[in-house]
């Protein structure tokens, strides 16, 4: 197997008034080339276990290892620059920044790692036309419907060219027509090099993936693979 990502023995838990165990002993890789749909119910630990993988939340216990680099938790400026270097985050609700515009959102996201800011537009506008909506770039959030909000928030994501893309019910407050036009901008990203990850309660775009995964009482079980 190609692996990108490895987890081993990730627990984690969270203590209130009582301890409570959201992912329990996860061993599990990820190739590159292959896209992932991961389901459950609300509340079984899909946002937990993507928020780990982007180093966002760190586990209780276990270890992550990204192109068989271990990741140290702790260090918190390096895991900045892995992720600004190798990761595109997709939440559900967008996250635009409502006082830019849709190509200050995509851009700034470029300029923050090259500090190159020519060259950021020119990737910019470039992605934003290859999402259809160049037309829209000096729009603001708040001008956008919601797929387009959304293609926006993609293309932010994958500036940088990122070799994982995680996706966090991406399409959750949309409705179904525009949901499958994310998804296929989504699905147009997919190649030999890099990984996507996306959680999805909406069992059609789940099937779509090569690989389908359930978050099951704190772990993870293959439904489905399929060599693509």
């Amino acid at each position: 197997m190609n692996r990108l990502i490895s987890l081993k023995k990730i627990f984690k838990s969270f203590s209130n008034n009582k301890k409570l165990i959201v992912l329990k002993n996860i061993n599990y890789s990820f190739a590159k080339g292959k896209i992932y749909s991961l389901v459950g119910p609300s509340g079984s630990g899909k946002s937990t276990f993507l928020n780990i993988l982007s180093m966002i939340d760190k586990p209780t216990s276990g270890s992550l290892l990204i192109n068989d680099t271990l990741i140290d938790f702790n260090n918190n400026n390096e895991n900045d620059k892995v992720r600004a270097n190798k990761i595109g985050i997709i939440y559900q609700q967008n996250n635009l920044l409502p006082d830019f515009t849709a190509l200050e959102n995509v851009y700034l996201a470029g300029l923050a790692l090259s500090g190159d800011k020519d060259n950021s537009i020119k990737k910019a506008k470039k992605i934003i036309k290859e999402m259809g909506l160049s037309l829209r770039e000096h729009h603001y959030p708040s001008e956008l419907s919601g797929g387009e909000a959304q293609r926006i928030a993609i293309a932010r994501a994958i500036i940088n060219e990122p070799e994982v893309i995680l996706a966090d019910e991406p399409t959750g407050s949309l409705d179904r027509n525009t949901a499958k036009e994310v998804f296929k901008v989504l699905y147009k990203l997919k190649n030999k090099s890099r990984l996507i990850i996306y959680a999805t309660h909406n069992r059609f775009f789940a099937n779509m993936a090569d690989c389908k995964l359930e978050m099951i009482d704190g772990n993870i079980k293959t439904i489905n693979a399929r060599n693509k």
